[in-house]
C-alpha cells in the first residue's frame, strides 16, 4: 500500500512543478504575444516601441521561440512523462535547443543593436549579455553531453539554460515586490531587480540539479523509508 501511494503522489508533485512553470511564464508570454499583435496590427509607433517597428524579425522571433521554449519545457523535466514517452522527449528536446539558441541569440542581437529604452543603463545591458551568453552556452553544453550519453550532464545543463530563458517570469515578480516595498526603481536598481530574477532562477535550478545527484545509497535509502 505504501509504494501504490508513493507514485501517485511524485506524479501529483511533477503535476505541480509543470502548473506552477507554466505559470511562471504566463506574464512575459501575454506581454509577448501583446507585442505581435502591435506589431501585426500596425499599432502607433511610439519612442518605446520604434525599434521592434524598424526591425521586426529579432523580435518576432524571440517571442515564437521563447512561447515554445516556455510551454513544452517544463515538460522535459518530469521523470515520470519523459519514462513513458520517450521518442516524444526526443524530438520535443530537438525542438527546444533549436528555440532555446534562438531565444538567446535573439535576445544578443536585441542587446547589442537595438537602441536603449529609458531607465536602462550599462548594467543592465551587461547582465543581459551575461546571461543571454549563459543561456546559448548552456544549452550547447546540454547538446553536446547528450551527444555523447552524459545524460546527467545534458539534464543540468538544459535545466540551467531553461531557468535563464525563464527568466523574465521571475523578473515580473522582483520587480513587482522592489517596488512594493521601496517604490519606482532607479536605473542601478531596476537592473538589480532583473538580475535578481535571473540569480533566483539559478539557484534554484543548482538545488535541484545536486537533489537529482543525490549519492545512490541515499537515495535508495530515502526511497525505502518512504515506503516504510
Amino acid at each position: 500500500m505504501s509504494q501504490k501511494t508513493y507514485v501517485p503522489a511524485k506524479a501529483g508533485s511533477a503535476k505541480w512543478v509543470v502548473a506552477a512553470l507554466l505559470l511562471l511564464s504566463a506574464v512575459p508570454l501575454a506581454a509577448g504575444a501583446f507585442r505581435l499583435t502591435e506589431l501585426a496590427g500596425s499599432a502607433e509607433i511610439t519612442p518605446a516601441n520604434a525599434r521592434f517597428f524598424t526591425s521586426p524579425l529579432p523580435v518576432v522571433l524571440h517571442i515564437l521561440s521563447a512561447t515554445v521554449f516556455a510551454i513544452l519545457g517544463p515538460f522535459q523535466f518530469t521523470t515520470g512523462f519523459r519514462r513513458r514517452r520517450t521518442g516524444w522527449h526526443r524530438a520535443a528536446g530537438r525542438l527546444l535547443v533549436l528555440c532555446g539558441l534562438l531565444v538567446g541569440l535573439s535576445g544578443l542581437w536585441m542587446t547589442l543593436f537595438y537602441a536603449g529604452q529609458d531607465g536602462t543603463g550599462e548594467l543592465l545591458f551587461a547582465m543581459r549579455l551575461l546571461f543571454g551568453t549563459a543561456m546559448v552556452v548552456s544549452i550547447i553544453l546540454g547538446f553536446a553531453a547528450i551527444r555523447r550519453g552524459d545524460v546527467f550532464r545534458h539534464r543540468a545543463w538544459m535545466i540551467r539554460g531553461y531557468a535563464i530563458g525563464l527568466g523574465a517570469g521571475t523578473q515580473v515578480l522582483t520587480q513587482m515586490a522592489g517596488e512594493l516595498i521601496a517604490g519606482p526603481p532607479s536605473e542601478f536598481s531596476g537592473a538589480l531587480l532583473m538580475g535578481a530574477g535571473w540569480v533566483i532562477n539559478l539557484a534554484v535550478a543548482e538545488w535541484a540539479i545536486r537533489k537529482r545527484s543525490a549519492p545512490p545509497a541515499r537515495m535508495a535509502s530515502d526511497v525505502v523509508s518512504r515506503l516504510q
